[in-house]
């Protein structure tokens, strides 16, 4: 734990140096400093461009409040805490992504081949899967183990960049029509390591669950509840939230449309689905 604090101290200092290590999660300016944080990243190594640092607080009449904040490459992290103000669930928020940044810097954080064999045992230890498997990418074991050498000297946060679409991708449904298709876990790996999860993604995503929905009514606005509780669970864990969040605006985004085209509607349908949109309070 010492050594951690330590390097985590001399990450402070290489990236922030003007900045006291010993103050910098005490002090209130801590949305200042997760942005300073990233543009200085920025400046030492090829990263997106477009937008640094994004906030989004959601609407409530009143406290608790809720913050979200967007980092660089897609990862994203909420105020845990219950927040009287929306100024102080920012930096609740901001706090959490700083923390979180900083221990992504750390060496042992980055994608390495012991750490592959270290996750790769993990991965069997909670599986039925062996250790052989982690050779056939035709097994999950394998194509796990295939994803992680292809992301090899990436970081944590990085590499969870890539997770997300393709956990978006087995939600969705999408992994199990592809093996459907004879493609193998290579092939469907290698593809969309390509892309990255933009709004042209979410709309087929979206569309699929239109699909769902008529054939199933009702199972966008129960996807959508168990979503904004998956959602609110982690953002109170202090886990990044991607994933949740991702699932939840592709889902809305498919209700949103469904209302949009329907010329009429029941009133408790309706009800429904504005419940379902405003989340959990």
């Amino acid at each position: 734990m010492d050594r951690t604090l330590e390097s985590l101290r001399h990450i402070i200092a290489q990236v922030l140096p003007h900045r006291d290590p010993a103050l910098v999660f005490k002090d209130l300016n801590v949305v200042s400093m997760l942005q300073e944080f990233w543009e200085s990243k920025q400046e030492r190594a090829a990263f997106p461009s477009e937008g640094v640092v994004v906030y989004e607080s959601l609407p409530s009449p009143g406290p608790p409040f809720v913050s979200y904040v967007t980092l660089p490459g897609g990862s994203c992290f909420g105020n845990f805490q219950c927040c009287l103000s929306r100024a102080e669930a920012r930096r609740d928020a901001a706090k959490v992504a700083l923390i979180n940044s900083l221990f992504n810097e750390l060496p042992s954080r980055r994608i390495t081949k012991e750490f592959i064999m270290e996750s790769v045992q993990e991965a069997v230890a909670s599986t039925s899967g062996t250790l052989d498997d982690a050779d056939d990418p035709s097994t999950s074991i394998g194509a796990y183990h295939y994803m992680l050498e292809s992301n090899m000297g990436k970081t944590m946060l990085e590499f969870q960049e890539l997770m997300t679409i393709f956990q978006l991708l087995h939600w969705n449904g999408s992994l199990k029509a592809l093996r459907e298709t004879k493609c193998s876990r290579q092939e469907v790996i290698s593809y969309y390591s390509q892309y990255s999860l933009d709004e042209k993604m979410r709309s087929h995503m979206a569309l699929d669950w239109i699909m769902k929905e008529r054939e199933s009514p009702g199972i966008l606005s129960q996807e959508l509840r168990m979503a904004l509780r998956e959602l609110e669970e982690a953002r109170k864990a202090g886990q990044e939230l991607r994933f949740y969040k991702e699932k939840k605006e592709i889902l809305s985004l498919a209700l949103t449309q469904i209302y949009s085209e329907s010329d009429t509607s029941s009133p408790s349908d309706d009800q429904l689905s504005l419940t379902a949109l405003c989340g959990y309070h």
